[in-house]
């Protein structure tokens, strides 16, 4: 447990701009598992974060052009922080969606060379690492064809999606190619916001504070996750596992309002078939990156212990939640076991 507690202190910044500290990554770490009642606890994180800098030679010359930080490239440091935290598996995906402006061709080499990255990592580390695919969504029928192909050939768990594309929200039939194969294959799809820019008004989120990431991140996932239930898509697909980052961003803290909306709101025009909390509790998950006690207190009696995964941000330099859900006095053993690592075991087939 020390050496969690010493990764939340480590609050210098290491590798480039958002690292990890370089005390951390000093020391070797064997990877020890955190221990319930004198049994080892499975852990795996949904929310984790990687580049591929080799994408560059496909972009180097087009208005894609751009740098990749390469602290956040896969290397034995991953594998050290992981240890540091006593974190088991990663379910790794690239999840900033820039290439959500390219052209098909483009779009799908940049896709491919993600997975067949991803693919090569996993199958070095199968017992580490699980791998999401990160689609095309502006093409929804390239979307679905790369979930099948990573899915089936690739042994990938499931995708990764932005909350809009090119301010477009996915919610729409037009999106349905991609919602439906995805609960063909009856993998989830982890959702990862990009700063609100499709509903913030251009420099409203300047200054102090970096707010595009601390209030644009969650607005759009709770934006993201609401329309996909009052545009229907949830009832369109019954069978679709869907994880918001950041906690589901405010639908779990604010849900009064949007559970009333359709009744009390003439002009609402909804087309879901059932209450916003009926799909918190079946086909939302939220990962734990509420950083409170009450916060986390609060996710889990709106959502369920079942709905509640574990997640890190890794690489990036946010507190860990790990000793958050062991310490909580209001978890059953059964709760902690299921949120640190039972739920994303399931979801992602890890077995």
């Amino acid at each position: 447990m020390n050496s969690r507690r010493k990764f939340l202190q480590a609050g210098a910044l290491g590798i480039g701009a958002m690292g990890v500290s370089k005390n951390l990554l000093a020391a070797h770490h064997e990877f020890a598992p955190p221990m319930l009642s004198g049994r080892p606890v499975r852990t795996v994180d949904i929310h984790a974060h990687c580049v591929f800098p080799e994408v560059a030679e496909i972009v180097n010359g087009t208005p894609f052009e751009r740098g990749f930080a390469p602290w956040q490239a896969l290397s034995d440091t991953r594998i050290e922080q992981m240890n540091a935290l006593g974190l088991e598996y990663q379910a790794l995906s690239v999840n900033n969606y820039w290439w959500y402006g390219a052209d098909e061709s483009m779009a799908a080499e940049i896709v491919s060379a993600h997975d067949s990255g991803l693919a090569a990592w996993v199958n070095q580390h199968p017992d580490r690492f699980v791998a999401l695919t990160s689609v095309a969504l502006q093409f929804p029928e390239l979307a679905a064809e790369q979930l099948e192909y990573a899915v089936t050939e690739l042994g990938h768990r499931g995708a990764s999606v932005g909350g809009h594309v090119m301010g477009e929200e996915p919610t729409s039939e037009k999106y349905d190619p991609f919602w439906a194969k995805a609960q063909e294959l009856g993998v989830p799809v982890f959702m990862h916001p990009g700063g609100a820019d499709n509903v913030i008004m251009d420099g409203s989120l300047a200054g102090r504070g970096e707010l595009g990431n601390i209030i644009g991140n969650p607005l759009e996932t709770t934006i993201f996750l609401t329309k996909m239930i009052f545009d229907g898509v949830f009832d369109r697909f019954p069978g679709l596992r869907v994880c918001g980052a950041h906690g589901g961003g405010y639908l779990p803290s604010y849900l009064g309002r949007a559970e009333v909306a359709c009744e009390v709101r003439n002009n609402a025009d909804c087309l879901n078939q059932k209450l916003p909390s009926d799909y918190l509790r079946t086909q939302i998950y939220a990962d734990s990156m509420v950083f409170s006690h009450e916060g986390l207190r609060h996710l889990v009696a709106e959502m369920g212990a079942t709905q509640v995964v574990y997640g890190t941000d890794l690489p990036f330099n946010w507190p860990d939640t790990m000793q958050l859900i062991l310490e909580a006095s209001y978890l059953t053993e059964e709760d902690k076991r299921a949120i640190l690592g039972g739920n994303l075991s399931n979801l992602l087939n890890i077995t």
